[in-house]
């Protein structure tokens, strides 16, 4: 008795943390909204570098004391675009601005996102897109919401007949991770119907929830751009791997989110 009101009570937590991560990522899209709309131009690397610490700044004055007073006691990953293994212990990976540059350039897709972290498994997470006002989340064996409606991935079993998207991990890959990319997008375009390319990776993972498109792929990649997205695909009953089809973590050199109808088929066109 005493452990099953010791989980209920745990669950009952963590639900009304994420309500409370719901409104904090909200609250820091509003005010990246405000200054939205404007093509902001620079000519240096150093001159983009401040512009998308402007809006970084302008969202982590926000979820930074809110997401702090929420959970004192968890740590903060600093990095954006750090990868893999967290140390023990809960952990808040923020993306304040996901999708920045194109928020740079008066473009739609762009988010805010907050998940917390426990023990190096995602619990809870929001991703919210302040152009349409959508707020995505999911709570570990909760399931996966859009605005409070369930969320469900696509029941599609044809590659053939899917759309499927990838997303550039971060500048100045690598060459071999930049070929990988694109001889993965050459395979793709052999075998899917259509095949959509775009920053950021979390607006995809959303679309893959919701059942609009039926596979996400990329090569590299940081925990705030794919634990989000891991979650909401994972809840709404989609399956995450590797592109090799083992097992992912934020260690993995790869990552794949698949409607499981066409899982085994994504993973063998991009095996080979």
């Amino acid at each position: 008795m005493s452990e099953t009101l010791q989980t209920s009570d745990v669950a009952t937590s963590d639900a009304d943390l994420l309500d409370q991560t719901a409104a904090a990522v909200r609250a820091a899209g509003a005010a990246l909204r405000e200054s939205f709309g404007g093509v902001v131009r620079y000519q240096t690397r150093q001159e983009l570098m401040r512009a998308l610490a402007v809006n970084d700044n302008a969202a982590l004055d926000i979820l930074r004391p809110r997401l702090t007073d929420l959970r004192p006691e968890a740590s903060w990953v600093e990095d954006e675009l750090d990868g893999g293994a967290l140390p023990p212990g809960e952990w808040w990976v923020v993306d304040p601005a996901e999708g920045n540059v194109n928020h740079l350039h008066a473009l739609p897709e762009w988010a805010v996102t907050a998940t917390l972290v426990r023990e190096n498994q995602p619990v809870l997470t929001a991703v919210h897109l302040p152009l349409t006002g959508e707020t995505y989340t999911a709570l570990t064996g909760a399931g996966a919401y859009l605005d409070g409606r369930p969320l469900r991935v696509s029941a599609t079993a044809d590659l053939g007949l899917s759309i499927v998207a990838t997303s550039q991990a971060r500048p100045d890959e690598d060459e071999k991770v930049v070929r990988r990319v694109g001889s993965s997008i050459t395979e793709m375009l052999f075998d899917a119907l259509v095949v959509r390319t775009a920053v950021p990776a979390t607006l995809h993972l959303t679309n893959v929830a919701a059942g609009r498109i039926d596979v996400f792929w990329q090569f590299a990649g940081a925990r705030a751009d794919l634990l989000p997205g891991a979650l909401l695909v994972t809840e709404a009953g989609g399956q995450i791997s590797d592109t090799e089809g083992h097992p992912w973590t934020p260690q993995s050199e790869s990552f794949l989110a698949a409607a499981p109808g066409v899982h085994a088929a994504a993973v063998a066109t991009l095996s080979r």
